[in-house]
């Protein structure tokens, strides 16, 4: 994208995709949609992932090319990186842009010159965030160097900030659906016991309440198996 875009047509590209983010049925349809957006929104980007951090371990959601996912696993692996450095808030930083990798020996002597190997040529990096929760990171690469601009980093970051709503937005609503789905399990379990056994239902949930702390099962599991195979055996 260059300095003279038409930034009005670039707002409506940018409202039809919020609404087609929204759309969207699933968590990771949602993500899929985001990282494709950044390759056709964002002049010179090759592609794109979203990177989550675990302590040290990272995930790699939605990438759009086998590169996103190398450079994640090189930054796990070296323990350093511009995407790193975002989710991390390193030097409070939410915004990383880096116009030619092969510069930036110093910040990232490990990662900048296996990052270059690898076909990095220039990459960005915003924290994908709302009020309540920090979601990760949206990571942008081109194979060439010197292609993102100042503008390229505004319309990343527009476009990270519609993708961090429509985020939150998604994982809400598919906990949501979970939390009902685990009631309505649970409750036909306890309906299952209650009518074999002849118990009350602080008895049946005490049943299903013990089991799953004396076996190290997640409550909804051993709703599950009963529902499943009738009780438990």
């Amino acid at each position: 994208m260059e300095d003279g875009v038409d930034w009005g047509r670039f707002a409506q590209q940018m409202a039809s995709m919020a609404r087609d983010l929204l759309a969207q049925e699933s968590v990771g349809d949602t993500l899929e949609r985001i990282t494709a957006s950044a390759t056709e929104l964002v002049d010179g980007c090759d592609a794109a992932g979203i990177l989550v951090l675990h302590a040290r371990k990272v995930e790699t959601l939605a990438p759009t090319d086998q590169l996103v996912v190398d450079s994640d696993r090189l930054q796990e692996q070296l323990g350093e990186g511009p995407c790193f450095d975002v989710v991390r808030h390193a030097q409070g930083q939410q915004v990383h842009r880096i116009a030619d990798l092969t510069g930036e020996q110093g910040r990232w002597p490990a990662y900048a010159p296996r990052a270059h190997a690898l076909g990095v040529g220039s990459m960005m990096g915003f924290l994908l965030f709302t009020d309540d929760e920090d979601l990760g990171a949206l990571n942008l690469y081109s194979r060439k160097a010197g292609v993102f601009t100042e503008a390229s980093e505004l319309a990343g970051w527009l476009l990270a900030s519609h993708a961090a709503v429509a985020f939150a937005s998604a994982r809400t609503h598919a906990q949501m659906e979970q939390a009902v789905a685990t009631r309505h399990v649970i409750g036909e379990a306890m309906g299952i016991l209650i009518g074999s056994h002849h118990l009350s239902e602080d008895q049946a949930f005490d049943v299903l309440r013990r089991y799953s702390q004396e076996n190290n099962v997640k409550l909804r599991e051993v709703a599950r198996l009963i529902c499943e195979q009738g009780g438990l055996s």
